[in-house]
């Protein structure tokens, strides 16, 4: 509907255009229609300047004056017999200058055929646009089973290994594959047969589409991508039919890389929901898995897919011959972390302050997305505060953007509020930093962020990939540190430690039933978790235990709260004087950075706790990041 308003509102306003040059054209002169008798009038009072005869028609042009008068006069007629016949004077009409033009080729066309002939365009050209626009549809329509696979030649654009920081296993497994595109006969000879399939599993933004790439650009070979959701249609067998024609399209540009983005939103496992195996989705998964066995040895195309859902998937997607290799994607450590930073700071201006090894510390968890929106976050900080280029200070503000959201200066605490907020932060500080298996504090604050009122950073030292039950305890004691300062300092408790204890609850009901961490119940896994295929994939929990056996669960949770607030409440009460000291400097400035808060509490830091950090400074890079200004 859209589109025939615009062809409309086209041609209208091509009429438009004509008439105003038709109406240019003609000169700027007032022009009067009368009858003959009144020209005759004018010549015979002597008030024309000049009379201008055409096939059908006299224009007298009115002396003094510019305006003009015409008349309709037979075709063929003589002017002079008229003016004759009036009986004008012989010198009078000599002065009338009379001039006889005769009609041009062009006006007879345009008295004669343009009356019809620009309707008639007028006409054809609507007609043409119509249909142009059925015939739009209508290729539409017969295209409608067509995929819309993109074709990134990486030939032209090529991303190779190198500009895919981290993952150093992932593409060590994926070089075979780029050695099997570029000499596949070395494999061939020896009777090995082309990998069908690489499964890319990995959280989002762990750089799963850009490995892919790499792939292709390192082999040299064009790369087809296309999303999961681009199969499927509310209309049967479109998606069995763009299945088909992505996989033609492959072996005719083949050796390639086929790149399938989110494959879990087609693959998903059949008979999860609703139409059996007449769901569209499954038929289309169907088609994938035939396409898939139908490949021959010699086709040299690679399919590659992407998922964050690995459990979901269809287990005949996993099997040999379908998908052979599965690659996981790991979140970045701390040096997979800082090589990321560099890469995305290349075309960044950083400072000589900045040490991007330190902000790697600051960001475990982050993904290589979350560390390039960091520096762009960065960028965009510097950018508002007029400086050229881009500081730690910016980085490090960034950093608690991306992780708990943007400072809101706006909600301002009343002076009690500020207090209790300052005591609160400032016993989850002191006693995260006493107990020797916490992770050190960065930073503490009470400006608010995100829906926090205040916070308290603390980051481990190193990456870890196990977790102690000494650790947890010390951490559950740490998140009830703020409870237990408002109480001792206080007597009350505010609304404010209620994330803190369902973090810590969740984290002490864990210890129990999934670690066998607990010395009551022993080493036993409580809970079962089930995957329910209906409607969708949902994960739920079955009780596996009695209801004697849940009480003792809550029991034993409960007793490692109260352990973890006797603990917090222990060392706040040994260090009153450190936690004024940390609360009255909070109150005052808001904002404690590590140096300062370390210098604070230096002498009650647990001596296997400093070694630990003495070692991560030691084994810190003590060269900045290289700078790339532009």
């Amino acid at each position: 509907m859209g589109k025939f308003v615009k062809n409309i509102l086209i041609i209208l306003i091509g009429f438009l255009i004509i008439s105003q040059i038709f109406a240019l054209m003609q000169p700027d002169v007032k022009s009067k229609e009368v009858k003959i008798s009144d020209i005759v009038n004018l010549v015979d009072q002597e008030k024309v300047d000049s009379l201008t005869v055409t096939d059908n028609q006299v224009t007298a042009k009115v002396k003094d004056s510019d305006t003009q008068e015409y008349a309709s006069i037979g075709p063929n007629t003589n002017i002079y017999e008229i003016l004759d016949r009036y009986g004008l004077a012989k010198d009078k009409i000599r002065k009338a200058n009379i001039e006889e033009k005769p009609a041009s080729a062009w006006s007879n066309f345009a008295s004669s055929v343009l009356p019809f002939l620009i309707p008639f365009a007028l006409v054809t050209v609507a007609i043409y646009f119509f249909m142009r626009q059925v015939q739009g549809s209508n290729n539409r329509a017969m295209s409608f089973g067509q995929s819309s696979v993109k074709l990134s030649d990486e030939r032209k654009n090529k991303v190779k290994f190198a500009d895919v920081a981290g993952a150093k296993e992932a593409k060590e497994e994926l070089k075979e594959i780029v050695e099997f595109l570029r000499m596949p006969q070395k494999f061939l000879s020896l009777g090995a047969k082309i990998p069908k399939g690489v499964l890319l599993l990995g959280s989002p933004g762990v750089g799963k589409t850009m490995l892919a790439r790499a792939v292709a650009g390192e082999a040299n070979v064009p790369f087809f991508h296309i999303s999961g959701s681009e199969f499927v249609e509310m209309f049967v067998g479109v998606g069995a039919s763009r299945v088909r024609d992505l996989f033609r399209k492959a072996k005719k540009n083949a050796p390639c890389i086929v790149f399938i983005d989110e494959i879990d939103a087609v693959g998903r496992q059949r008979g999860a929901g609703l139409g059996g195996g007449h769901d569209e989705r499954e038929q289309t998964l169907n088609q994938i898995l035939v396409e898939m066995d139908g490949f021959e040895t010699d086709t040299n195309v690679i399919v590659m897919a992407a998922t964050n859902r690995p459990d979901v998937l269809d287990p005949a997607l996993l099997r040999p011959g379908r998908f052979d290799r599965q690659v996981v994607l790991d979140l970045p450590d701390i040096r997979d972390r800082e090589e990321i930073l560099k890469v995305h700071a290349k075309n960044k201006p950083l400072s000589k302050d900045v040490n991007l090894r330190k902000i790697a510390e600051r960001t475990p968890g982050f993904s290589g997305a979350d560390l390039a929106n960091l520096l762009n976050e960065g960028a965009i900080l510097t950018a508002r505060r007029n400086k050229k280029e881009i500081g730690e200070a910016e980085l490090k503000e960034s950093v608690e953007k991306v992780m708990l959201g943007p400072e809101r200066k706006s909600h301002i605490l009343s002076p009690k509020e500020k207090e209790i907020t300052a005591y609160h932060e400032a016993g989850h500080a002191l006693v995260g930093t006493v107990l020797p298996y916490s992770d050190p504090v960065h930073k503490v604050s009470i400006i608010s962020r995100g829906r926090a009122a205040g916070y308290t950073m603390k980051l481990p030292v190193e990456d870890r990939h196990l977790q102690t039950k000494s650790s947890f305890l010390d951490e559950i004691a740490a998140l009830l540190g703020g409870y237990a300062a408002e109480k001792l300092v206080f007597d009350e408790l505010t609304t404010g430690a209620s994330n803190d204890l369902k973090v810590a609850t969740g984290m002490a009901r864990k210890l129990v039933m999934t670690y066998g961490m607990s010395e009551e119940l022993g080493p036993i896994a409580l809970g079962e978790h089930h995957d329910m295929v209906f409607l969708g994939r949902e994960i739920t929990e079955q009780k596996n235990y009695s209801e004697d056996v849940a009480k003792r669960i809550d029991e034993e949770v409960s007793r490692l709260m109260r352990q973890g607030l006797k603990t917090a409440t222990d060392n706040l009460t040994k260090y009153r004087t450190h936690l004024d000291a940390i609360a009255q400097r909070l109150v005052k400035e808001e904002t404690l950075e590590q140096e300062d808060f370390s210098q604070m509490v230096k002498e009650i830091i647990p001596a296997e706790k400093q070694k630990q950090e003495e070692v991560a400074v030691h084994q810190e890079a003590p060269v900045p990041a290289p700078q790339d200004k532009q």
